[in-house]
This record gives structure tokens, C-alpha cells and sequence, in this order.
């Protein structure tokens, strides 16, 4: 079963740093290693917009790499066709940072392939990636409009040409995303949980969910992380496909090294609709960030919620019918248990309990 751990707040450096300790991965790294770190900058908006990798996570996994003697770090990335990864590299905030560490930044674009097959298909693969000792995947996580997700499988596919990524999506994205999975393997996934987007990869809803997601299981992480958006595993097929290649395992054991906690972050902006819902008392990022997507599942699938969701710290103790979200509800007559709980686990609660 695979490990993730989890840890929330907002500070994208201390909590990546906190984490790749706790996860062992000072064992695996010895001084002569290439490290490759792959972000998702699929075009240049900064982290804040939900569509990109906040540098700052990013940032955290440089300082641990190099304060047990990593130094041949490269950031490695292709944005999307149609885009300028440079520009997203200066937009998003890593030209700076890798001047800061002096640390490599590669464009993939410019990039030569290599061959690989994999899951009954051709794919021309990014050599870079292919070559370090140590592939570090640092998706943020968000919704897309296409897959549902975008998490640590998809996000190898910025590690293919321009031309493969056209072709992917002839090919109905599932399989060819799958099977990169199984032809480039990643060693190890660092999730920007942060800020991700509601329902879109190019961001422009930003949810704050505050935390940062540590695991080696690109499977298991996407299967957990598919939860907390407010879907199933099973609503993401490519998941299934690279569990079927052998990529990895669904099954995932969760360490929660701190509950869910306020942020230096405002409340996302909450549509109308979903506003009027809500009876907000000092909420945490993480607790309102998984209703925010939950309530987003919920309307896509035509369901009203109740009128009134308790959800904060505010509501401990207090008594009434509402139905409360997460731990700090307890009293209510009726709540979802978790600190935070899981969009998918708020969304099925509210389709078995409406009247």
C-alpha cells in the first residue's frame, strides 16, 4: 500500500522541506545524483491564478535536495502549445528562483526525444527527463475540463514535443497519458495543493486548499487527490489504465502530520450560488476548499444542496440542524467528520442526506 503524507498551512517551502524529511527521502539521495524537478507552468500565469506550481514548494524541494549535497539540479518544463516557456518561467517565478539557487532551468521544447512503447502505443518522450537519476513531479492540483484532473500523471505530459502533445489529444488523452506514465517513470511526487482551480487547468477559480502532498505513487496520489476535487478514482480513467500498466497502486495509506488550520490566504471568492449555501465562522483554506469543489461536483451533477452548510471553527460546540462540515461541527445534528474532510466524502454525504 502506498504511502502519502500530507501536511496543510501556506507555506509552500516549510511544508515541502517538513515533508520529503518525514517521507525518508534522505535515503534515497546521494551527492553525485542529477535531479530533475518538473513543475506544471502549462502556460505563464502566476500560482495565485490556480492554474500553475507555486515556486515556493518548488523552492522547499531545492533547499532539501541541496542541504544533503544535491547540487545538479535542473527545472524542467514544456508549457503548453501555443505558449512560451520561457515566458511562463518569468511570469511564474522561477527565472528568479533558479538564479537564487543556481539551479538549471530547461525548456523542453528545445529538448531531443527519445522513443519509448508503452501500454500498445509509440511515444516520442522528452530525453531529459529520461536521463536524471532522481525525477521529482510537482503537479499542482486542479480540476481540468477535459480529464477532470491534473495531478501527477498528466503532468508528464509536459515532458513530450509539441507535436505528441497534439496527438495525445487525438488520441482521447486517457490511454496516451497512461501509458507516459508507465514509459517515464517518477520517482517521486511533491503535490502543490495549495492553490489549485475549481474547473479549469488554465486557471481563473481559484480554490485555496492549503497543503502540500508528499507520496512515490503517481496512482495512489491521483486516486486520493481525484477525492479531494470531489470525484471517484473511476471518474478519471487514465488512473485505472496506469494501475492496469503496473504504474502503481490506488490504494494509498494517508499520514496527516497537522489538522487543517486558517491561512494567511482570504476565503476564495465564492460564486452566488454557492454562497448562500454557506454559514462561514472561521473556516480553514483546507476545510472550505474541499466544500468549494464538493458544491462544484454537486451543481455539475444537478443537485441542490441544504440551505445551510455550518463549516468553521466558530461552530464548535453549537447545536442545530444544520449540517456541518468537517470536526469543528460535531455537535450539529448532522456533519461530516474529517479535519479537513474530502470534497468526494462532503459531496456523497449531501446525496444520501438530502431530503
Amino acid at each position: 500500500m502506498a504511502e502519502i503524507w500530507i501536511k496543510y498551512g501556506d507555506n509552500g517551502a516549510q511544508l515541502a522541506q517538513e515533508l520529503l524529511a518525514t517521507a525518508g527521502v534522505a535515503e534515497q539521495l546521494q551527492p553525485h545524483m542529477t535531479v530533475g524537478i518538473k513543475p506544471n507552468l502549462v502556460l505563464a500565469k502566476p500560482s495565485a491564478s490556480g492554474a500553475t506550481t507555486d515556486p515556493a514548494v518548488v523552492e522547499g524541494v531545492i533547499r532539501f535536495l541541496q542541504a544533503h549535497g544535491v547540487s545538479k539540479i535542473t527545472i524542467m518544463e514544456s508549457s503548453w502549445v501555443g505558449d512560451s516557456t520561457r515566458r511562463a518561467f518569468k511570469a511564474c517565478g522561477y527565472t528568479d528562483l533558479a538564479a537564487r539557487y543556481n539551479v538549471e532551468l530547461l525548456d523542453l521544447k528545445d529538448d531531443a526525444t527519445v522513443t519509448r512503447q508503452a501500454g500498445g502505443l509509440e511515444l516520442q518522450v522528452c530525453r531529459a527527463p529520461l536521463s536524471v537519476d532522481l525525477l521529482i513531479n510537482v503537479p499542482v492540483l486542479k480540476a481540468h475540463c477535459q480529464t477532470r484532473l491534473t495531478c501527477a500523471l498528466k503532468n508528464l505530459k509536459g515532458c513530450i514535443p509539441d507535436r505528441e502533445k497534439r496527438r495525445y489529444h487525438t488520441l482521447g488523452l486517457h490511454e496516451p497519458i497512461a501509458a507516459l506514465s508507465r514509459a517515464l517513470p517518477q520517482h517521486l511526487v511533491v503535490v502543490d495543493g495549495i492553490i489549485g482551480d475549481l474547473t479549469f487547468e488554465e486557471g481563473g477559480t481559484p480554490v485555496n486548499m492549503g497543503r502540500v502532498l508528499v507520496g512515490r505513487d503517481p496512482v495512489a496520489m491521483d486516486a486520493y487527490c481525484a477525492e479531494l476535487l470531489g470525484y471517484s478514482p473511476e471518474d478519471i480513467r487514465y488512473i485505472g489504465l496506469a494501475q492496469s500498466l503496473g504504474v502503481g497502486s490506488t490504494d494509498s495509506q494517508i499520514t496527516e502530520l497537522n489538522q487543517g488550520r486558517q491561512t494567511s490566504f482570504q476565503a476564495e471568492p465564492l460564486s452566488g450560488r454557492f454562497r448562500r449555501h454557506i454559514a462561514e465562522d472561521q473556516a480553514c483554506s483546507s476545510c472550505l476548499g474541499s466544500l468549494v469543489h464538493a458544491l462544484q461536483r454537486l451543481d455539475e451533477a444537478g443537485i441542490r444542496p441544504p440551505r445551510t452548510l455550518a463549516i468553521g471553527q466558530g461552530w464548535q460546540g453549537r447545536s442545530g440542524s444544520q449540517l456541518g462540515i468537517g470536526s469543528c461541527t460535531a455537535k450539529l445534528d448532522q456533519h461530516v467528520p474529517g479535519c479537513p474532510p474530502t470534497a468526494a466524502a462532503i459531496a456523497q454525504y449531501i446525496k444520501e442526506h438530502r431530503s
